[in-house]
């Protein structure tokens, strides 16, 4: 609802645009154990999601979460499925490289599913971090492969 599903309404422009080659685009609803076949079968996951936080409505971060505990305190709605997701991960010895955009919105009790004009205005400069990030890991993993295969 609202500024909380800021995360949703970037996977659905980005995978209307069509532009990510080799990437997989899945609006995740409300994360949670339904997510794991994902998170299993990809060495690195992309995650967009909105957050309350100290910083400024809007705010943009990029975080590495390794661990339950590394995620954000204040995560939207669905921060308890993807803790314990993770932590099962963790058990599991499959846990992906996650790479969170977090954006910092001021309320969780927005009505609608429209966007504030303040995380509206945001959503590109997202989209086009996410897609810088797609290939600067597309990059890494066809450099390692020509790595590999020069030393065959």
């Amino acid at each position: 609802m609202g500024d909380e599903g800021v995360g949703v309404h970037v996977a659905n422009r980005m995978a209307n645009e069509n532009k990510l080659k080799g990437a997989d685009i899945v609006d995740g609803g409300t994360g949670g154990f339904h997510l794991l076949g994902y998170f299993e079968g990809y060495e690195n996951i992309i995650l967009v999601d909105a957050t309350l936080d100290d910083n400024p409505n809007g705010t943009i971060r990029l975080i590495k979460p390794r661990f339950a505990a590394d995620f954000p305190k204040a995560m939207s709605t669905h921060d308890i499925g993807l803790k314990d997701m993770v932590s099962a991960l963790q058990l599991l010895g499959k846990m992906p490289v996650i790479h969170l955009f977090v954006i910092s919105i001021e309320s969780l009790q927005q009505q609608g599913i429209e966007l504030s004009d303040e995380i509206e205005k945001v959503v590109p400069a997202v989209m086009q971090k996410v897609s810088n990030l797609v290939l600067k890991i597309q990059e890494e993993v066809f450099s390692k492969e020509a790595l590999i295969m020069a030393g065959n």
